[in-house]
Parts: C-alpha cells; structure tokens; sequence
C-alpha cells in the first residue's frame, strides 16, 4: 500500500505543502519531482504522486503557488506566472526548494533523481535542470519551452522529453524550434514527442470545466505521453 503524506515547507516567502508518496516496497528508491501545472496544486495533481509510487518511486509533489491548493483567483495566477517567468533564478529556487523535501526523505535514492512538470511546471522543472540540478531525467508535459536564459541549457546533465500537442497554441512550432536548437547547441540527450490534435494541458481530465480556450483533455494523448514517459525513466533509471 502507498503511504502518503503533506509536507510543509517554506520557499519564495510563502508556505508550501507538497504531497509526499512513498512505495510498498523496501529499501532506496528512486526519486520523482512533480510540478503542478499553472493553477495550483489540486487533489488531480496530488494523485498523480500516489501513481508514481505506485511504480516504485518515491514521489513528492511540490507546490509553487502557497497552501497547498489551486488558487482562486485567475488574474493573480498569471501575475504570478509572468513575474517568475522572467526571473529564472527564483525559478530554480521555487523547484530546489521542492527538490530538498523529496532529497530529505531517507528512502530517495539521491543518485537517481527525475523531475517531471506539467505546463508551467514543466517550465520550472527545465529551469531546475538549466541551473545545474543532480537530475538524470526531466520530463515536461505540455510545458512552457522558452526560457530567459538558454545559455545555461550547457548546465543539463539529466536527459530531457518533452510531449507536446501538435495544435497547443501556447507551445508555437517557432518555440518548440528554438527549444530544439537550445537543446542541440548544448549537447544535451533529449526528445520531443509530438501528439496529433492534442491542445494545451492535454493531460489534466479537469482542465475543460476551466473553459479556456486552447486548453483541452486529450484521453488517448495523456495515455500515450504517460507510457513514453514511464519507457524513458525505466531507460534511464534500468
């Protein structure tokens, strides 16, 4: 049975609380990083560390957002988004913060670290590896690709995938090019996973309530993401 449990913790002059899921199984485990997407973490988002542990890894959700919950407020989560957007360095502070909670469970193997984010998360989790972090594998579903800093994309050591959707107004085909270059210049081991007709979060069940446009669940695109991604970390973690 996965043992699960909320962390509070300080960062960016806010209280956090994470989702910590711990594996039935004995002994050092690999780690997983989850970065919600934009609106805060909600319980969706929580579960998904319970299915990490559910494949063996010690898994900790962290939040960026304060309290451990969505926010309510839509016009102040994207005041929130630009400012850290434009400010790498507080970026990677937000994700490192994150990364010590996961770090400081004694069953987290610290040799086999992933970090796996979701839209905005998934721009903090490529920022986290940008600055340098221990990872072996990032993983960005849906994420922000662009970055104020891609010089520093020399400092990857992790492999990265990323999974995109083909019709995702928010990821346009010049940003996912210019990722690609940022990725190829720096010599880092990477993939990009492109899926026919899927929008933006793709992957969250919940995201057509928001009636955005532009932001659509795609059942048989989250599937498939899911399994690429569980094929890359089991290549990178075997």
């Amino acid at each position: 049975m996965v043992m699960i449990k909320d962390i509070e913790y300080a960062a960016d002059g806010l209280t956090m609380v994470g989702r910590l899921a711990l594996p039935d199984v004995q002994g050092l485990r690999p780690g997983v990083l989850i970065a919600h997407e934009g609106l805060g973490l909600d319980d969706y988002q929580k579960s998904r560390a319970e299915r990490f542990a559910e494949l063996g890894y010690v898994a900790f959700a962290l939040d960026y957002q304060g309290g451990g919950k969505p926010l309510d407020d839509r016009d102040k989560m994207m005041t929130r988004l630009g400012a850290l957007w434009e400010d790498p360095e507080r970026i990677r502070t937000l994700a490192g913060a994150g990364l010590a909670v996961l770090l400081a469970e004694p069953r987290t193997d610290a040799s086999k670290v992933a970090a796996v984010g979701y839209c905005f998360g998934g721009a903090l989790v490529l920022e986290l590896a940008r600055g340098g972090a221990d990872l072996k594998a990032v993983v960005g579903f849906h994420p922000r690709l662009a970055t104020m800093r891609p010089q520093d994309a020399r400092n990857i050591t992790a492999k990265v995938l990323v999974c995109v959707g083909s019709e995702d107004q928010l990821i346009p085909i010049d940003e996912r090019l210019a990722f690609a270059d940022e990725m190829r210049t720096a010599g880092v081991d990477w993939r990009m996973n492109l899926y026919g007709g899927a929008q933006h979060s793709f992957t969250h069940p919940w995201v057509d309530t928001i009636n955005l446009p532009g932001l659509k669940y795609d059942q048989l695109s989250d599937e498939r993401s899911w399994r690429a991604m569980v094929d890359f970390l089991d290549e990178v973690f075997r």
